[in-house]
């Protein structure tokens, strides 16, 4: 991982709503109009954070649907763990996320289509 990985990293985790989306979706997939409640915070900066997350690849995304028919996404968190380890004048960064259960990729991508 580059400095500037990082660097981004460690700036998203400071950032409270993006803490809190983890939180709230690490316990079961939330809907952003759901993050919205649970993190008191607007659906655009639920959705900026959620495009940041999901770019590191720390929150993924799933297709639900209602009663009604009708189609929503609702976001689940991979990030598991994060350590960082100062040794020998170097700072390192190890991240680890939830594996995806095979099963549940396909379906994701069959999804997707």
């Amino acid at each position: 991982m580059t400095d500037d990985e990082e660097d981004e990293i460690l700036a998203l985790l400071e950032d409270e709503y993006a803490r809190s989306i983890l939180i709230e979706a690490s316990d079961e997939p939330m809907s952003v109009d759901r993050l919205t409640e649970r993190c008191d915070a607007s659906p655009p900066t639920i959705y900026r954070r959620i495009d940041r997350l999901e770019e590191r690849d720390f929150v993924e995304s799933y297709q639900e649907l209602d009663p009604d028919g009708h189609h929503y996404k609702v976001y689940s968190t991979r990030l598991e763990r994060v350590a960082i380890e100062v040794a020998d004048g170097e700072m390192d960064l190890e991240v680890r996320r939830r594996e995806e259960d095979p099963a549940d990729r396909f379906t994701r991508l069959f999804e997707d289509l």
